[in-house]
Protein backbone atom coordinates (compact mmCIF):
# COMPACT_ATOMS: atom_id res chain seq x y z
CA UNK A 1 0.00 0.00 0.00
CA UNK A 2 1.43 3.15 -1.17
CA UNK A 3 0.55 6.53 0.06
CA UNK A 4 -0.93 8.74 -3.43
CA UNK A 5 0.06 12.41 -3.12
CA UNK A 6 -2.93 14.67 -3.89
CA UNK A 7 -2.74 18.03 -5.24
CA UNK A 8 -2.99 20.57 -2.21
CA UNK A 9 -4.66 23.96 -2.48
CA UNK A 10 -2.35 26.96 -1.84
CA UNK A 11 -2.82 29.02 0.82
CA UNK A 12 -4.94 28.45 4.00
CA UNK A 13 -7.13 25.91 2.30
CA UNK A 14 -4.30 23.72 1.65
CA UNK A 15 -3.01 23.78 5.52
CA UNK A 16 -6.31 23.38 6.38
CA UNK A 17 -6.80 20.08 4.65
CA UNK A 18 -3.80 18.89 5.39
CA UNK A 19 -4.61 19.47 9.27
CA UNK A 20 -7.73 17.26 8.62
CA UNK A 21 -6.24 14.95 6.71
CA UNK A 22 -3.46 14.53 9.53
CA UNK A 23 -5.57 14.32 11.95
CA UNK A 24 -8.07 11.67 10.39
CA UNK A 25 -4.51 9.10 9.20
CA UNK A 26 -3.82 9.84 12.77
CA UNK A 27 -6.95 8.86 14.25
CA UNK A 28 -7.20 6.23 11.54
CA UNK A 29 -3.82 4.42 12.45
CA UNK A 30 -4.74 4.16 16.29
CA UNK A 31 -7.63 2.13 15.32
CA UNK A 32 -5.91 -0.02 13.33
CA UNK A 33 -3.06 -0.62 15.75
CA UNK A 34 -6.21 -1.17 18.06
CA UNK A 35 -7.11 -3.87 15.56
CA UNK A 36 -4.08 -5.52 15.21
CA UNK A 37 -3.84 -6.24 18.70
CA UNK A 38 -7.21 -7.88 19.30
CA UNK A 39 -6.50 -9.46 16.22
CA UNK A 40 -3.04 -11.03 17.17
CA UNK A 41 -4.67 -11.95 20.63
CA UNK A 42 -7.17 -13.77 18.99
CA UNK A 43 -5.11 -15.61 16.43
CA UNK A 44 -2.28 -16.31 18.66
CA UNK A 45 -5.48 -18.37 21.00
CA UNK A 46 -7.33 -20.24 17.84
CA UNK A 47 -3.46 -21.19 16.88
CA UNK A 48 -3.29 -22.83 20.74
CA UNK A 49 -7.56 -23.88 20.51
CA UNK A 50 -6.27 -25.52 17.10
CA UNK A 51 -2.92 -27.30 18.28
CA UNK A 52 -4.77 -28.82 21.39
CA UNK A 53 -7.83 -29.91 18.72
CA UNK A 54 -4.75 -31.52 16.34
CA UNK A 55 -3.20 -33.87 19.10
CA UNK A 56 -6.38 -34.91 20.53
CA UNK A 57 -7.87 -35.61 17.39
CA UNK A 58 -4.42 -37.77 16.58
CA UNK A 59 -5.06 -39.47 20.02
CA UNK A 60 -9.11 -40.37 19.04
CA UNK A 61 -8.11 -41.81 15.99
CA UNK A 62 -5.24 -43.77 17.06
CA UNK A 63 -7.45 -45.10 19.93
CA UNK A 64 -10.05 -46.18 17.26
CA UNK A 65 -7.93 -47.66 14.61
CA UNK A 66 -6.33 -50.12 17.31
CA UNK A 67 -10.25 -50.93 18.23
CA UNK A 68 -10.87 -51.25 14.27
CA UNK A 69 -7.90 -53.67 14.06
CA UNK A 70 -9.44 -55.73 17.01
CA UNK A 71 -12.72 -55.56 15.26
CA UNK A 72 -11.56 -56.89 12.21
CA UNK A 73 -9.72 -60.14 13.86
CA UNK A 74 -12.48 -60.62 15.47
CA UNK A 75 -15.04 -60.46 13.40
CA UNK A 76 -13.83 -59.78 10.01
CA UNK A 77 -14.40 -57.87 7.11
CA UNK A 78 -17.97 -58.43 6.39
CA UNK A 79 -18.41 -58.05 10.35
CA UNK A 80 -17.42 -53.87 9.55
CA UNK A 81 -19.53 -53.80 6.24
CA UNK A 82 -22.66 -54.90 8.07
CA UNK A 83 -21.86 -52.33 11.34
CA UNK A 84 -21.39 -49.51 9.22
CA UNK A 85 -24.67 -47.23 9.05
CA UNK A 86 -25.95 -46.19 5.55
CA UNK A 87 -26.40 -42.57 7.06
CA UNK A 88 -23.73 -39.90 7.16
CA UNK A 89 -22.23 -37.35 9.90
CA UNK A 90 -23.61 -33.82 9.72
CA UNK A 91 -20.69 -31.20 10.86
CA UNK A 92 -22.57 -27.73 11.23
CA UNK A 93 -19.66 -24.71 11.98
CA UNK A 94 -20.69 -21.98 14.21
CA UNK A 95 -19.52 -18.19 13.12
CA UNK A 96 -18.51 -15.42 15.07
CA UNK A 97 -17.22 -12.10 14.23
CA UNK A 98 -14.54 -9.89 15.65
CA UNK A 99 -13.61 -6.37 14.30
CA UNK A 100 -15.20 -6.96 11.10
CA UNK A 101 -13.39 -10.29 10.48
CA UNK A 102 -16.11 -13.96 10.17
CA UNK A 103 -14.12 -16.13 11.20
CA UNK A 104 -15.57 -20.08 12.82
CA UNK A 105 -16.23 -20.27 16.46
CA UNK A 106 -15.97 -23.92 16.79
CA UNK A 107 -18.30 -27.34 15.03
CA UNK A 108 -20.97 -29.39 16.43
CA UNK A 109 -20.98 -33.06 15.02
CA UNK A 110 -24.66 -35.18 15.13
CA UNK A 111 -23.76 -38.38 14.34
CA UNK A 112 -25.00 -40.89 12.03
CA UNK A 113 -28.58 -42.95 13.31
CA UNK A 114 -29.08 -46.38 12.32
CA UNK A 115 -32.52 -47.20 10.90
CA UNK A 116 -34.34 -50.34 12.85
CA UNK A 117 -34.03 -52.30 10.10
CA UNK A 118 -29.67 -52.01 9.95
CA UNK A 119 -27.39 -53.65 11.75
CA UNK A 120 -25.49 -53.03 15.15
CA UNK A 121 -21.41 -53.76 15.63
CA UNK A 122 -21.34 -57.80 15.58
CA UNK A 123 -18.49 -57.51 18.50
CA UNK A 124 -17.53 -55.58 21.73
CA UNK A 125 -14.57 -54.43 19.56
CA UNK A 126 -16.29 -52.81 16.77
CA UNK A 127 -18.34 -51.24 19.25
CA UNK A 128 -15.78 -49.24 20.88
CA UNK A 129 -14.16 -48.61 17.41
CA UNK A 130 -17.67 -46.88 16.70
CA UNK A 131 -17.29 -44.83 19.63
CA UNK A 132 -13.95 -43.99 19.24
CA UNK A 133 -14.25 -42.91 15.48
CA UNK A 134 -17.62 -40.25 16.47
CA UNK A 135 -14.71 -38.95 19.00
CA UNK A 136 -12.13 -38.86 16.17
CA UNK A 137 -14.80 -36.98 13.86
CA UNK A 138 -15.57 -34.55 16.57
CA UNK A 139 -12.17 -34.01 17.97
CA UNK A 140 -11.12 -33.38 13.86
CA UNK A 141 -14.04 -30.99 12.89
CA UNK A 142 -12.65 -28.82 16.10
CA UNK A 143 -9.29 -28.51 14.72
CA UNK A 144 -10.29 -27.73 11.04
CA UNK A 145 -12.53 -24.90 12.55
CA UNK A 146 -9.93 -23.60 14.74
CA UNK A 147 -7.10 -24.09 11.96
CA UNK A 148 -9.52 -22.16 9.20
CA UNK A 149 -10.36 -19.11 12.03
CA UNK A 150 -6.80 -19.05 12.71
CA UNK A 151 -6.00 -19.15 9.34
CA UNK A 152 -8.74 -16.40 8.91
CA UNK A 153 -7.81 -13.88 11.30
CA UNK A 154 -4.12 -13.99 10.78
CA UNK A 155 -4.48 -13.12 7.26
CA UNK A 156 -6.72 -9.98 8.38
CA UNK A 157 -3.94 -9.24 10.95
CA UNK A 158 -1.43 -9.17 8.00
CA UNK A 159 -3.15 -6.85 5.92
CA UNK A 160 -4.50 -4.62 8.84
CA UNK A 161 -0.47 -4.68 9.80
CA UNK A 162 0.61 -3.52 6.26
CA UNK A 163 -1.90 -0.78 6.33
CA UNK A 164 -0.62 0.60 9.87
CA UNK A 165 3.14 0.57 8.25
CA UNK A 166 2.11 2.51 5.44
CA UNK A 167 0.48 4.74 7.71
CA UNK A 168 2.91 5.33 9.94
CA UNK A 169 6.23 5.19 7.71
CA UNK A 170 4.47 7.13 4.89
CA UNK A 171 1.35 8.70 4.88
CA UNK A 172 1.46 10.40 8.17
CA UNK A 173 5.23 11.77 7.85
CA UNK A 174 4.71 13.05 3.82
CA UNK A 175 1.29 14.85 5.51
CA UNK A 176 3.38 15.90 8.39
CA UNK A 177 5.97 17.37 5.88
CA UNK A 178 3.63 18.67 3.56
CA UNK A 179 1.51 20.53 6.40
CA UNK A 180 5.16 22.28 7.28
CA UNK A 181 5.67 23.33 4.31
CA UNK A 182 2.56 24.90 3.82
CA UNK A 183 2.78 26.49 7.25
CA UNK A 184 6.18 27.90 6.37
CA UNK A 185 5.01 29.23 3.25
CA UNK A 186 1.90 31.06 4.47
CA UNK A 187 4.17 32.56 8.06
CA UNK A 188 6.50 33.83 4.72
CA UNK A 189 4.05 35.36 2.68
CA UNK A 190 2.32 36.87 6.32
CA UNK A 191 5.82 38.48 7.05
CA UNK A 192 5.70 39.63 3.37
CA UNK A 193 2.43 41.00 3.31
CA UNK A 194 3.33 42.77 6.70
CA UNK A 195 6.12 44.64 5.20
CA UNK A 196 4.54 45.54 2.09
CA UNK A 197 1.53 47.14 4.39
CA UNK A 198 4.22 48.84 6.44
CA UNK A 199 5.86 50.43 3.46
CA UNK A 200 2.78 51.30 1.80
CA UNK A 201 1.41 53.21 5.00
CA UNK A 202 1.89 57.39 4.78
CA UNK A 203 4.44 58.73 6.85
CA UNK A 204 3.39 59.98 9.90
CA UNK A 205 3.53 64.05 9.61
CA UNK A 206 5.91 65.85 11.24
CA UNK A 207 5.14 68.78 14.06
CA UNK A 208 5.33 71.92 12.39
CA UNK A 209 7.72 74.04 13.94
Amino acid sequence: MSPRRHRVPPGRAGRLRLRHGLDTALRGADLLERKLRLLLDRERELRRAADEAGRAWRERLAEAETWLVRGLLLGGERALADAAPAARARVDVAWTSLMGVDHPSGASVAPPVRSPSERTPGNTALAHAETAYRAAVRAAAEHAAARTAAEVVGAEAGRTGQRVRALRRHWIPRLTRDLAAVELALEETEHEESVRRRWAAPAPEQPRR
